[in-house]
């Protein structure tokens, strides 16, 4: 691609290369998060077809509030919820308990008991501590008559295999702070444990390696060596794992250059490593596959709509466009260094001979969103900017730095807007203050 080529408009999701943007813009504000509903779905029943009813469980810390939640389980996807807050929106918004998995790697007693009231279809136990914690409450329980049926729970393994991404977001080496080491017997003695606890019925292993992974080798060997723990907890305890959650991970496309991956070879390559391991770890028929996808579903499905207030030229340096968000609604950028695009969508097709920065409205030097910007030869105050593929981890991790209200959230479906989460004001912003 030469240095002005036009923007790549792959990026960004179909129902959005067609609507009004300034319409909308002046209906809801900016900056604005615009997701294509149609392509959400789409994406969501895609790993439904390719994984199996039952098999396919939303990451809901990517993305999530009530729309969002009731469309994924709409589409028959289950949710996991990492927190009890995370898990207060997904039963508001009417996904049943019996559909959730609850993670988190320091779930206290209020959460775990909301859990089990909520009547959770997975806990994916992450610490001994943890398991203290449920083995006491699920004693509580053991006399009272709501409670006929065991609790199932997965025991979340760290199997020492490195994901090729950010040291931020990979989660299966040694180093980790989720689940169950595999070192000296420790994620052993876990699943020993579990088995033999009245109340609690061991449903499988859960691994989650990392997020943002594009090499699918790395799936391969976390599975071999969880066939490995597998056999041996068979050996030991006598355990049978009925479920292998293989979590999430799958990378999505931020920038022209980076791949498109498959679900198709995603599901191919995880139930195939399975199958093979299984059978050479000699256990008989492989366990299902869970997989836990939150990014590769609503990343692309989303651009971020922001309008540009100050535009700067520095001679030796290039263009500065200042927006009216920033770090404030996308952290990714500062927090590892994640790369994204932007256009211009009144002049998406123009050549792009400009060099320069997307830049926020904080008082940070680093509240940079694209650092490697290209920008058509027109640039003025007042035009709209679009980022791309912001569906995942931009308003799930927007902050109120400097006092920003936080963005709304609109979907388009066929061609209209609807609001889904509204505009935060400046009443909201000392409506926790105590006067």
């Amino acid at each position: 691609m030469s240095d002005d080529a036009p923007f790549d408009a792959s990026l960004v999701p179909p129902a959005l290369l067609t609507i009004d943007l300034e319409a909308i813009a002046a209906e809801f504000g900016t900056p604005l998060f615009v997701y294509d509903e149609g392509e959400l779905r789409r994406r969501a029943r895609e790993y439904v077809e390719k994984f199996g009813v039952g098999c396919v469980t939303y990451a809901s810390k990517a993305f999530l509030c009530i729309a969002i939640a009731r469309l994924v389980h709409e589409e028959g996807l289950h949710l996991d919820c990492a927190t009890g807050g995370e898990l207060s929106v997904a039963l508001r918004a009417g996904v049943p308990g019996d559909r959730i998995v609850l993670h988190g790697n320091n779930k206290s007693s209020e959460e775990l008991a909301a859990a089990i009231e909520s009547g959770i279809g997975r806990i994916a136990l992450d610490s001994a501590d943890e398991l203290d914690r449920l083995d006491a409450l699920m004693g509580d329980r053991a006399g009272r008559a709501d409670r006929t049926e065991p609790l199932d729970v997965l025991v979340r393994v760290t199997p020492g295999v490195e994901a090729h991404t950010h040291e931020y977001i990979e989660t299966g080496t040694e180093a980790s702070k989720f689940g169950f080491t595999m070192t000296d017997g420790i994620a052993l003695a876990a699943l020993g444990r579990v088995h033999a606890t009245p109340g609690l019925r061991l449903a499988g292993l859960h691994c989650h390696i990392g997020s943002q992974i594009y090499r699918l080798d790395a799936y391969a060997r976390a599975i071999e060596r969880l066939a490995s723990l597998a056999a041996d907890a068979k050996a030991v305890h006598g355990c049978t794992l009925d479920e292998l959650n293989l979590g999430g991970g799958l990378g999505a496309r931020y920038l022209s250059d980076d791949p498109e991956l498959s679900v198709a070879d995603y599901a191919s390559t995880l139930n195939g490593a399975v199958e093979r391991s299984w059978r050479s770890a000699g256990l008989g028929p492989s366990p299902r596959v869970v997989v836990e996808p939150g990014r590769s579903i609503v990343a692309p499905c989303a651009i971020t709509v922001y309008r540009i207030g100050t535009v700067k030229e520095i001679p030796g340096v290039g263009t500065y466009a200042a927006v009216d968000g920033g770090m404030s609604d996308n952290p990714r950028p500062v927090l590892y260094g994640a790369g994204y695009e932007a256009y211009l969508p009144a002049r998406i097709g123009d050549p792009r001979p400009r060099r320069g920065a997307v830049v926020g409205k904080h008082c940070e030097q680093g509240d940079v969103i694209v650092s490697d910007a290209r920008f058509p030869a027109v640039v003025e105050v007042g035009d709209l900017l679009a980022t791309p593929t912001t569906g995942a981890y931009g308003y799930s991790m927007a902050s109120n730095y400097n006092k920003v209200p936080r963005p709304a959230v609109v979907f388009v479906r066929d061609g209209s807007p609807r609001l889904v989460v509204r505009r935060e004001t400046t009443d909201d912003l000392v409506r926790l203050d105590v006067e």
